[in-house]
């Protein structure tokens, strides 16, 4: 049966807060609204992490290299072991593709990590 992606973000109540909507293979697939710069510095040690903008434009932040805007379409992939951290002016909506291994904010916790049971529908 197929779904709607962004009906899905109906479901996403709190910024920076992943949600599990599907799994292939051993992969999660996630939604996620981001607005502010709430998310700390951060990496997957042996997971990469694939972040494509639905609505919106995200600043992606990669340690020692030049930040950039991610717009509505765009598509990038942060392999691991890379810090990087994310943040959006106004509101961005996000699919996030990653190993079902991979924690919210690696071994980084703070106020909005959350587990992977936080983040099942």
């Amino acid at each position: 049966m197929s779904m709607n992606l962004k009906e899905n973000f109906n479901n996403v109540n709190e910024y920076f807060s992943p949600k599990i909507i599907d799994e292939v293979n051993d992969q999660y697939i996630k939604v996620a609204k981001i607005k502010g710069q709430d998310l700390p510095w951060h990496n997957h040690e042996n997971e990469d992490e694939l972040f494509y903008i639905v609505e919106g434009e995200l600043l992606m932040e990669i340690e020692n290299q030049q930040s950039f805007a991610m717009k509505k379409g765009d598509l990038f992939v942060v392999k691991k072991g890379i810090n990087h951290r994310v943040s959006a002016i106004d509101e961005c909506l996000i699919m996030l593709i990653e190993p079902k291994t991979t924690e919210h904010t690696g071994k980084v916790k703070s106020d909005i990590t959350k587990s992977i049971e936080e983040q099942k529908y």
